[in-house]
């Protein structure tokens, strides 16, 4: 998070710094700023659908659920955590580091494909605000929902969305705060509502599903926090070197879990008496039928706060990756484009697509593969680097210390690709099919863990070529080490 100003003054309220790195004298951030970012990130009902998912699609039983809903925000968010070190390292944006990983062309290919993948995650939450509006007209005034009233909420959500964002990570981060303590007391208030209306019996009564299912909906629930590893070291770069490293995984980890568990276990519990919520085409308006509006109302007006932060911190790390691909624009305007985008594609997906859910998992699954590669090579690249050169990581010419051989890091360029095409091989989806989907691998939809393994293995293997790196300003780090 933001630095204070050395002279004391007040913050000033937008955030105007680009992709040039923060320097040491206005990073003083703390690490425990990270708990509220991270439970701001995922306050979305669109956990509660997913939850229900696992009971009604792969057959878990609430036990087994409980697995799912810890492991995977371990899993996702532990690497999230662990990327983000990079930030307070380089204290620049994740694409922009990329380029010293990737080289100055080569980072371009990684980061167009992460930017259009976020059209899509924008797009998913631009639809589930504009449905938490549309619900809650619908409850407290009747208003049926219709095309020019999905127009008009589409446009409301967004538009609030990209105000935020443009705003900065000031204005992030005060939201994030607010927004977690009061989600946090009405879903300690929906929880006592299920605990004494909920037939516990038929929770309890489920029977087993299989293991492949149980480590399918890990993957699943972990997807929507692969999604986010590009993107933490945009909310590290404000912490000092000498951040805890430890703590930074620590506190995006239980940011992330707070929310993930119970959302997740909340969603399997409802599932049991409404069978048909994972199914619907409208994954929120469920909520109206199954808690009285007293709570309903609010609880939907909250969530919806939530979705907006996600959708604004997910722009806010857009604008910076368009940024890298060379839009010559302040990240405030580069933020427009993917508003633009979100407002046609969530029309596109609330009035023509027949099935919300199997859209969004589809969307997701493929998500965390056309991540995974990158995460693979950018992470260990991490453990072979100690510092990054700030003036470099700007110069996009020839003379740059990241150009290597034409502006490409042939190596990270290699792996990125191979294992790209391994991720794919092994992902199955709606409308897509790899030809190993049929293995272990595939079946236990683990074709992202596939591409961040391969990603990683092809990367250490081959030969290094390393630019001339700066003397470090600040503290050094010992490479790999979380020690600090």
């Amino acid at each position: 998070m933001p630095a204070e100003p050395a002279d004391g003054a007040a913050e000033t309220a937008i955030e105007t710094r680009g992709l040039e790195p923060v320097p040491d004298s206005e990073r003083s951030g703390r690490v425990r700023e990270l708990v509220p970012t991270w439970v701001a990130a995922n306050i979305s009902v669109l956990l509660l659908t997913m939850g229900a998912g696992l009971v009604i699609f792969n057959k878990l039983n609430i036990w087994q659920v409980l697995v799912v809903a810890v492991a995977a925000p371990v899993v996702s968010y532990g690497i999230v955590g662990l990327i983000s070190i990079a930030g307070k390292r380089g204290g620049a944006p994740g694409m922009a580091l990329s380029r010293a990983v990737f080289g100055q062309r080569g980072n371009l290919f990684p980061g167009a494909l992460i930017w259009v993948a976020r059209w899509g995650w924008e797009t998913i939450n631009a639809v589930s605000g504009a449905y938490a509006v549309l619900t809650v007209l619908d409850l407290l005034f009747g208003i049926r929902s219709s095309t020019p009233l999905i127009v008009v909420t589409l446009l409301f959500f967004v538009g609030c969305t990209f105000v935020v964002s443009g705003l900065g990570i000031n204005a992030l981060r005060v939201c994030s705060t607010w927004s977690t303590y009061l989600f946090g007391a009405f879903s300690v208030l929906v929880l006592g509502y299920l605990v004494v209306t909920t037939d516990w019996s038929a929770v309890f009564g489920k029977p087993a599903g299989s293991s492949a299912m149980m480590i399918a909906g890990i993957g699943t629930i972990a997807a929507g926090g692969i999604s986010w590893v590009p993107s933490g070291p945009d909310f590290t770069r404000y912490l000092p070197r000498t951040a805890s490293s430890k703590g930074m995984v620590g506190a995006t980890i239980g940011g992330a879990g707070v929310v993930v568990l119970p959302m997740v276990l909340m969603g399997a519990v409802m599932a049991v008496g409404t069978p048909d919520l994972a199914t619907a085409q409208d994954p929120v308006s469920f909520i109206g039928e199954l808690l009285p509006t007293w709570i309903a109302v609010p609880y939907l007006l909250i969530a919806l706060v939530g979705m907006l932060l996600i959708n604004s911190m997910s722009m806010y790390s857009a604008g910076f990756t368009a940024q890298t691909l060379g839009i010559k624009v302040p990240r405030a305007a580069a933020v427009s484009v993917n508003a633009v985008i979100s407002l046609v594609f969530g029309f596109l997906l609330m009035v023509v697509a027949t099935s919300f859910f199997g859209s969004f998992i589809s969307f997701l699954t493929l998500l965390a593969v056309a991540f995974s590669a990158w995460i693979g090579v950018f992470g260990v690249d991490m453990l072979r680097r100690t510092t990054y050169d700030g003036p470099a990581l700007l110069d996009t010419t020839r003379t740059s210390a990241y150009w290597y051989k034409g502006g490409f890091a042939w190596q990270a360029m290699t792996a990125w690709a191979l294992a790209l095409v391994a991720g794919l091989l092994f992902t199955k989806v709606d409308w897509f099919a790899g030809p190993l989907a049929s293995t272990w691998i595939g079946e236990n939809g683990l074709g992202w863990a596939a591409g961040i393994l391969t990603s990683a293995a092809l990367y250490a293997a081959l030969p290094r070529t390393a630019p001339a790196e700066p003397a470090a300003t600040g503290e050094r780090e010992p490479a790999g080490s979380l020690s600090n």
